[in-house]
């Protein structure tokens, strides 16, 4: 990261940014904190304590009626003045009434409402934990409050499991949520494996109530209309409010005690996740969706991916926001002030303070400028020099390379341009050499055929059947050396034709053998046909076969030619081991290729024999032909040689995909085209 150029800017833009916020921030801090104090007055603790008390009143009762005795009650505890008012600012209860008292300020304290949890204030009176992640106060359980009756059944039930447990030397406690459901909390210190053991019956603690039952059917609802009218199907929402299995087991020292005044409980965690294995009947952890998460299996769900997730989570929020509306208070505005009525006094922008302002605004100006000036001039240097290079290129000049100063954007910049020059300067290089091969190509046979011609005019030559073959001879090859050219043009131009049919390899490969047997034979070369490794038959293949043919036989050619009497060329086809394609190797025993000129072999005009001699090299063309018509059929060709040993010479085409692997030559009519 030194060396990048984007992280030496980010560094500098980072630099000018913090001392950008770092004047500021001096500057708001010196200018408002006096104001700061005289409104707050006391610290953030003390002010969440007064919105929490007042959170817990409207989780737990329909309207604000009869708060004139709590809010007076915190007002002597904290020394404040404190007054809740509708979102409209009608009165609700004030600490100051009776008596006269000034107008309460424009900017409200907080705003009250369980079903909307200020998560700063709440963070910070419950250490982080005071509310769940849809900001409805947990205090607020609506339809989910059990009758005397469910409480004294549960907490009954709960108070055997704690008996059992301690019988197992599990120390734990009975603890009360806010809808009164009886939770048992495993006391620090002892291993939640121990649980598993146990024979401790709990299966009421996790039975949900008629009370909740009916509570919950009513949820269900609300959240399946909110889904319906998404498009969604509808889900099954369980007591903890997760829409697949149970909520994931935790250590027992893991679960959480109730926070001060808001105790834990089951159905106002959001919608769990699906877990990885049961929890501990009666052991319950509090646990809300991840975003994203993706809802178990077993119920009915309209889940499967994570926006599903989120249309589900938000419904259910949604549909417990309306079913506890009519439970809990409206929304009122929090007001906590001085019992002075004092009022904040504005941001008192004087002339010392705009001085201040405008001198580090110029700094931070002047800090900006001179960085942007030093890191410009460094990045337009390297670019100026690539600039001059790339139009001396384009004169037609020699380029020199270009200077790589650094190991960066810049840097990488220059060397990528250095490799294009040089790249550039071989296809140059490598143009003049092909016109001048295709010239040499073309005049040897031209002449020779000229020459015996102008020889039988002069009547030194005699017209015999001899003389006529070697001359039909020349033009058979003449003809191989334009025909091969035109090969080459269409590949380039993307205009070479292909006829795909259903092949049988191992048959084209035969004729292949065949085709130039006679040739080996001449040459004393074993040519042969083997068959391929065991487990691997080569797949269905469609493709070209006059063009594979052609392929395969300039390797077989190539092969015959530079193999010594008594050497051996095969051909072998068999399958990938992904089973995705078909391998065709043609493999000699002859003199192999030096491995600097390995790299070489399918250039045209190409050969190992830099004589040009016939009778141990052709055109030059056969392998650059035979890698174009396999790059036409979408497949590639490599070479692999050792000097002294012999080559092999690697086609590999893509199979029929519609062909599972190892099909092998099947019957040709199931096949489908698809090149």
């Amino acid at each position: 990261m030194r060396k990048s150029l984007f992280a030496r800017l980010l560094a500098v833009s980072a630099l000018v940014a913090a001392c950008s916020v770092a004047a500021t921030a001096w500057l708001a801090v010196q200018t408002t904190s006096g104001a700061i104090r005289q409104e707050q007055g006391q610290n953030l603790t003390a002010d969440a304590r007064i919105y929490q008390r007042l959170l817990g009143y409207a989780a737990a009762h329909p309207t604000w009626d009869g708060v004139e005795e709590t809010v007076r009650e915190l007002a002597e505890q904290s020394g404040r003045r404190i007054a809740l008012t509708t979102q409209g600012r009608a009165p609700l209860a004030d600490s100051a009434a009776p008596e006269p008292a000034t107008a309460l300020p424009a900017q409200a304290s907080a705003v009250v409402d369980p079903l909307a949890v200020d998560t700063a204030l709440s963070a910070e009176s419950a250490g982080g934990s005071g509310t769940t992640t849809d900001r409805v106060d947990p205090r607020a359980v609506g339809p989910f409050r059990l009758p005397a009756s469910e409480r004294t059944r549960l907490r009954k039930a709960a108070d055997r499991s704690v008996a059992c447990l301690s019988g197992f030397g599990i120390a734990s406690d009975v603890v009360a949520g806010a809808s009164g459901r009886p939770l048992i909390q495993v006391v620090g210190g002892n291993d939640p494996e121990r649980l598993q053991g146990t024979r401790c019956a709990v299966d009421a603690l996790d039975t949900p109530t008629a009370t909740e039952e009916k509570a919950l059917k009513a949820l269900n609802q609300l959240a399946d209309a909110c889904l319906k009218r998404q498009g969604r199907e509808g889900v099954q929402l369980k007591l903890g409010l997760s829409w697949g299995q149970a909520a994931d087991p935790v250590p027992a020292e893991a679960v959480p005690m109730p926070a001060e005044g808001y105790p834990s409980l089951p159905p106002t965690a959001e919608p769990s996740v699906a877990p990885s294995s049961a929890p501990e009947p009666g052991v319950r952890e509090e646990r809300t969706a991840a975003p994203g998460a993706t809802p178990s299996s077993g119920y009915q769900q309209a889940a499967g991916n994570s926006e599903d997730d989120r249309a589900i989570a938000s419904c259910v929020g949604t549909a417990r926001r309306e079913q506890l509306s009519s439970y809990v208070a409206s929304p009122a505005l929090l007001f906590i002030g001085d019992t002075g009525g004092a009022t904040v006094p504005g941001f008192d922008l004087s002339p010392a303070n705009t001085a201040r302002i405008a001198g580090a605004a110029a700094l931070v100006l002047a800090l900006t400028v001179g960085a942007s000036v030093l890191v410009g001039a460094r990045l337009v240097r390297p670019l100026r020099a690539l600039t001059g290079a790339a139009q001396r290129m384009r004169d037609g000049e020699d380029t020199a390379p270009v200077v790589v100063a650094a190991d960066n954007e810049i840097g990488r910049l220059a060397a990528a341009f250095n490799d294009m020059s040089a790249h550039r300067a071989r296809l140059e290089a490598q143009r003049k050499a092909m016109v001048s091969d295709v010239a040499h190509e073309l005049r040897t046979p031209l002449s020779n055929i000229r020459g015996w011609l102008e020889a039988a005019q002069d009547g030194v030559a005699e017209p015999d059947p001899a003389f006529i073959a070697f001359l039909h001879d020349e033009a058979v090859q003449l003809q191989h050396i334009i025909d091969d050219l035109q090969d080459l043009a269409q590949a380039d131009a993307d205009a070479l034709r292909l006829h795909p049919e259903p092949v049988r390899i191992e048959e084209l490969l035969g004729q292949v053998a065949a085709a130039h047997q006679a040739r080996a034979d001449t040459a004393g070369v074993v040519l042969s046909v083997q068959a391929p490794p065991p487990g691997r038959p080569p797949p269905a293949l469609t493709a070209d076969p006059v063009r594979l043919r052609q392929a395969v036989g300039n390797l077989v050619s190539n092969a015959v030619r530079h193999t010594p009497a008594g050497g051996e060329v095969t051909l072998r086809a068999y399958g990938s081991d992904e089973g995705d394609a078909v391998l065709v190797d043609v493999a000699d025993t002859g003199s192999g290729i030096p491995g600097d000129d390995l790299a070489h072999v399918f250039d045209r005009f190409w050969r190992g024999e830099k004589s040009r001699n016939r009778r141990t090299g052709g055109s030059g063309l056969g392998l650059a032909i035979v890698r174009k018509l396999v790059e036409a059929h979408g497949g590639t060709a490599t070479a692999a040689s050792v000097p002294g040993q012999g080559s092999v010479f690697t086609l590999r085409l893509p199979v029929d995909g519609n062909s599972p692997p190892g099909q092998g030559s099947g019957d040709p009519d199931a096949m489908t085209t698809t090149i």
